[in-house]
């Protein structure tokens, strides 16, 4: 992907959910765009709708108003196939809970995703160990989750997002379960990563080291943006 293009484009985003209870809106009127090299924060307190907006612009979910055009195809009229191709072959994701799997090393979770794109065993080979190699995990590729720290194992989650060669990169809370010197380990990485490779990256968070790495910085609150502002991001978070 070229400089400055588009990864994603939310265009007045809605997303409401159908409870016994009535109706919950979880996104209102939200519009963003992440470009290559871009590192755009999401943030907000609990149930502000920012995983709601990730799923959004992931292909995960469909939006109720408004469209998503993720890598040129808009979710809202992709097939199911279309959106599974776009989140195997397009999108890198990173959770808070990291996601691996305990019965695998970290070079077996690794290429998981490209096994499944049926990549050739040796194309799989050379991928997985420049992605451990990003991530300066290259002389842990046999060992196990239990084996590593949590600063390793979400390291270990990030070169799988990596392995795919994304366009976007999605993170919810990558920083939820680490302490404040990994944590910011963490983020430099990812930062650095954003940057030098040109992916765009949304993370959802609500880690102030993280919001003060952003490029730029969208506050939410009850589903709606209530805030946008550009990087270098130094405002106080005492509200969230």
């Amino acid at each position: 992907m070229s400089m400055h293009a588009t990864a994603v484009r939310a265009e007045a985003v809605g997303r409401v959910f159908r409870t016994p209870a009535g109706e919950v809106r979880a996104c209102a009127d939200v519009t963003l765009t992440a470009h290559a090299g871009e590192l755009v924060v999401v943030r907000g307190p609990s149930g502000s709708g920012k995983t709601t907006l990730l799923n959004l612009i992931a292909g995960l979910d469909r939006p109720s108003t408004g469209r998503v055009v993720l890598a040129g195809v808009d979710t809202s009229t992709a097939s199911e196939e279309q959106l599974l191709a776009l989140r195997r072959e397009r999108v890198g994701f990173v959770f808070q809970s990291f996601g691996l799997l305990p019965v695998l090393t970290a070079s077996e979770n690794v290429e998981v995703p490209l096994r499944i794109q049926r990549v050739a065993a040796e194309e799989r080979s050379a991928r997985v160990a420049e992605a451990l190699a990003a991530v300066g995990l290259d002389v842990h590729a046999g060992q196990r989750p239990d084996e590593l720290s949590g600063g390793q194992q979400q390291r270990v989650a990030i070169a799988r997002a990596l392995v795919v060669e994304p366009a976007l990169l999605i993170a919810d809370e990558p920083t939820g379960q680490l302490d404040s010197q990994t944590a910011a380990a963490v983020m430099d990485l990812v930062v650095d990563i954003v940057h030098r490779r040109q992916i765009a990256a949304v993370v959802a968070t609500h880690d102030p080291l993280l919001v003060e790495r952003a490029d730029r910085v969208l506050t939410l609150h009850d589903g709606a943006v209530v805030d946008e502002a550009v990087g270098p991001f130094r405002a106080p978070l005492s509200a969230l």
